[in-house]
């Protein structure tokens, strides 16, 4: 017993299943449905687009930093080659006037002045290497930036325009899917195997029409107007062959004379004593 209820159990689900995909089928084909999903495609696809830009914006504030950073390290190191070229020429002007003085070169390097301009001259020249080290992570840096930020832009553009696509889609989608329904339902129409009632409703005016016809013909054989309408024909008839005949006998194409004593003997011959 448990079995046979469970099998019921199992045959109910499987009926409650097919009704459902029957019923989610109809309304998968439903124009408004279908409509509806490529509306959803297209919000979506714009979300996307739309954290996609946001990305991309990210991307190009982070370029443009570099670019500020880029250019304040190549006034720095503009200044510093203006400070180390300063502090050169100080220094040749410090061993020239030590040297008109006398000093020996040990003196020179060992004096006051020169250490400083030698020290700046380092100093300028040290820091003017990192910063060239520096800038030249940075032009690398905003290349790659440059580069990858184009090629962001160009999906970005195949996103918009496979949107627009999509939009064109849906409207070719609906109106396909609206007439080959309306194909559909006209097909089954003359086929007679449509579920709305038509092939029915066309078949019963059918069946009205042959029955309102044999209702006409039973309603003229009872009063009698076929028969009046053959003996008049048969009426109409007669008189023309009558004149014909007449007319023939006056002009000799009859078989007697205009007398007609031919005819009037064969006539009387042919019949029995």
């Amino acid at each position: 017993m448990f079995k046979a209820i469970g099998s019921w159990f199992k045959a109910v689900g499987y009926l409650l299943t097919g009704q459902i995909d029957a019923a989610r089928e109809v309304l998968d084909t439903n124009p408004k449905t279908i409509r509806a999903k490529y509306d959803s495609i297209v919000r979506d696809k714009l979300d996307q687009i739309q954290t996609y830009k946001k990305a991309v914006a990210g991307l190009i504030a982070q370029q443009e930093n570099k670019i500020v950073t880029l250019k304040e390290l190549t006034g720095d190191v503009e200044r510093l080659e203006r400070l180390k070229a300063g502090a050169l020429a100080k220094a040749r002007q410090t061993v020239g006037d030590l040297q008109k003085s006398g000093r020996s070169k040990e003196d020179v390097q060992s004096s006051e002045d020169y250490q400083k301009c030698l020290n700046a001259y380092n100093d300028f020249n040290s820091t003017l290497k990192e910063k060239q080290v520096r800038i030249e992570e940075l032009e690398k840096d905003v290349g790659e930036y440059k580069n990858g930020i184009a090629n962001h832009k160009i999906q970005l553009q195949q996103l918009i325009r496979d949107v627009e696509n999509i939009k064109a889609e849906s409207h070719e989608a609906v109106a396909e899917v609206i007439t080959a329904k309306q194909e559909k339902e006209l097909a089954d129409t003359i086929a007679g195997i449509a579920t709305d009632g038509s092939a029915e409703e066309l078949q019963g005016l059918r069946q009205m029409r042959q029955e309102l016809k044999a209702e006409a013909r039973i309603s003229k054989e009872l009063a009698g107007t076929d028969n009046k309408a053959q003996e008049a024909e048969f009426l109409d008839y007669a008189a023309k062959h009558a004149v014909s005949d007449e007319f023939d006998s006056l002009i000799g194409l009859s078989e007697a004379g205009p007398s007609g004593d031919s005819k009037s003997k064969e006539s009387g011959s042919a019949l029995p004593e």
